[in-house]
């Protein structure tokens, strides 16, 4: 999950790189670093911590040069030390910055202290560049990166400068995302083409296994053989985005606020107002030619796609499963010809999620990509493609993306029903009427705020808590969950209101805070029965619904929050405002890092 870049050509190489590292901070921010050649000397410059403490290392003693590559990492092997901190340096002869794992770097290691080399780092990308400096004792250039990469278990994708030639940098991948950007006497490399646009709208796509030599007039592309290839160069919008924090003090609150805007632009797309339909006319398989659908994301995207489980039973007759991208493709799968496998990403390059659409390609399956990232992997390796038009994400804990994934998900349901008949002409006419009314009532919804604010300490305060729901409420319950264990780092448990008395009420006691998402739907009468039990056993209770003037048929409940009303296959974007706010304000008042919570990453590219 870290972040690399790479500049050759460019008269403020240091500069330059940095700013694309501010760019890549999502991917990583446990520590960062940034080397170039200058005077026939590699120039190293590394910090512990957030990209401020580099930033800060280089003014007081800047980088000079015209060739330089930097990173910002997400801890896998080894502490957080500036030790461990890349790039790596062997035999100051050679220089390396890594995103991914190596899995054989024990047994790499065991070879090379044999031979005489002395590691500083506990990581496993210390071992790359010593085996290159190992094998550049008798191979050029080319043959020793491909010999490396040959040696190599696991996933990567590097970027390479070496002393001896000043002009060059090599990129490599296998796994983890990697692109060239093409400047006037000049290119780049990058973990992505968001690092390279602020330098660049011209961007070649590695694909898995190939390498390149990058020179600042021109690049050379090399299969896993060691055979040149040639590469399209595509080139992205020019309007480069301007996307800041505003008046907001953290880009979570400003994207908590923007959703009714994404929700908006989603709509935009996919609705077609002069037709009273919906805007997937390019859908590639006949209704005949798929029977079932597999859902498959990991975290928050996973919860997207156990929401669109119930849409898509509802309004389909089509079989449906949805898999965790991790678990997927180390099981025994049974491909079918007639199944649609739909992989949602915000980012594209998740790298579990990526591993099983490999997968299904390699089993010549039908594809389809809900992401974020039009130019990611995930996106450029499906057969079909459905963006969700939300915009920069830069909060690592997601919530307009969120709300954007399960919107194209429900209006890919409303699709596939009308496709195979399911679904009646009249019934789609109501339904989009309804949705076309969603970004107000997000608005509206997003007034609870002040309650909200006085509930969250609650739930700081407590050692644990827990969050119910039933039908189309359960999977917004585990997202909400999540977003307050990622943010305010306290255990905090998703379950179905019903499962309660198979084992979790044991965990029950006096004051602990329990979320109960009980809107007035089928499922309603159920889940305050199971609220009921809950506060019998002295659990404070913060009843989400939405608002009707029926009163709430309990007693003892601790505070209510009523979000607007709609249809029941809507409700569920409206109770996931709350919970986004919950896990927000309980995260400002520890004073926590909202935006980049420890441990996590935006962009998961390792498994």
């Amino acid at each position: 999950m870290c972040g690399i870049v790479g500049a050759v050509g460019h008269d403020r190489c240091g500069a330059v790189l940095l700013d694309a590292l501010k760019r890549l901070e999502y991917r990583g921010y446990d520590s960062s670093g940034i080397v170039t050649l200058h005077n026939g000397q590699i120039d190293l410059r590394r910090a512990v911590g957030k990209l401020v403490h580099l930033e800060t290392a280089l003014a007081a003693q800047p980088l000079n040069g015209h060739i330089g590559i930097g990173h910002t990492r997400w801890a896998t092997h080894g502490g957080v030390s500036e030790v461990n901190a890349h790039p790596h340096v062997a035999a100051n002869r050679v220089s390396i910055v890594h995103n991914g794992i190596i899995e054989n770097s024990t047994l790499l290691k065991k070879f090379l202290v044999s031979k005489g080399h002395k590691f500083k780092s506990q990581t496993d990308t210390e071992v790359i560049v010593h085996l290159i400096t190992e094998n550049l004792k008798t191979e050029n250039i080319v043959d020793s990166i491909k010999k490396t990469l040959k040696a190599l278990h696991g996933s990567f994708a590097l970027g390479i400068i070496f002393k001896d030639k000043p002009d060059l940098i090599v990129g490599a991948r296998r796994g983890s995302p990697l692109a060239v950007g093409y400047g006037p006497n000049e290119n780049y490399l990058g973990s992505d083409s968001y690092a390279l646009k602020s330098m660049t709208n011209k961007i070649t796509y590695l694909n898995d296994g190939e390498f390149c030599v990058i020179k600042k007039d021109h690049v050379e592309f090399f299969s896993e053989d060691g055979t040149k290839i040639n590469k399209k160069v595509l080139e992205l919008s020019s309007e480069e985005e301007k996307y800041d924090k505003g008046d907001y003090k953290h880009f979570m609150a400003k994207e908590i606020e923007e959703q009714p805007l994404t929700l908006k632009n989603g709509i935009k797309e996919y609705i077609d107002n002069a037709n009273d339909d919906i805007n997937i006319y390019n859908f590639p398989w006949k209704k005949n030619e798929i029977s079932s659908i597999t859902l498959i994301g990991c975290g928050t995207a996973y919860h997207s796609c156990l929401m669109a489980k119930y849409w898509f039973e509802e309004l389909t007759s089509l079989d449906v499963s949805v898999d965790i991208a991790s678990e997927f493709r180390y099981r025994k799968n049974r491909f079918k010809k007639d199944s649609l496998y739909v992989f949602v990403s915000q980012s594209g390059e998740t790298a579990d999620t990526y591993a099983a659409l490999d997968l299904c390609n390699k089993n010549g399956m039908k594809t389809c990509a809900v992401v974020n990232v039009i130019e990611s992997s995930i996106a450029r390796d499906s057969e079909f493609v459905l963006p969700i038009h939300c915009g920069t994400e830069i909060g690592v804990a997601s919530t307009k993306a969120f709300l954007g994934q399960i919107l194209i998900l429900y209006i890919l349901a409303l699709k596939l029903g009308i496709l195979r008949g399911d679904l009646e002409r009249k019934h789609l006419s109501r339904k989009l009427n309804d949705l076309k009314k969603l970004p107000e009532l997000i608005e509206q919804t997003l007034l609870t705020d002040n309650k909200i604010q006085n509930i969250s300490s609650t739930f700081n305060e407590a050692k644990g808590s827990m969050f119910l729901g039933r039908g189309f409420s359960y999977p917004i319950a585990l997202e909400g969950a999540l977003k307050l264990k990622e943010l305010s780092y306290v255990h905090a448990e998703g379950y179905p209101a019903g499962e309660m008395k198979h084992g979790p009420l044991a965990l029950i006691e006096e004051g602990m805070p329990v979320v109960v998402l009980a809107p007035r739907d089928n499922y309603y009468k159920k889940t305050i029965s199971n609220m009921q039990e809950v506060i019998a056993r002295g659990a404070k209770v913060l009843l989400i619904t939405n608002k009707s003037s029926d009163e709430v048929i309990s007693e003892n409940i601790w505070e209510t929050i009523e979000v607007e009303s709609t249809n029941e296959d809507l409700l569920p974007f409206l109770l996931t405002i709350p919970l986004q706010k919950l896990a927000y304000y309980s995260a400002l008042k520890k004073g926590f890092d909202i935006d980049k919570p420890r441990n996590l990453a935006k962009s998961v590219t390792v498994e």
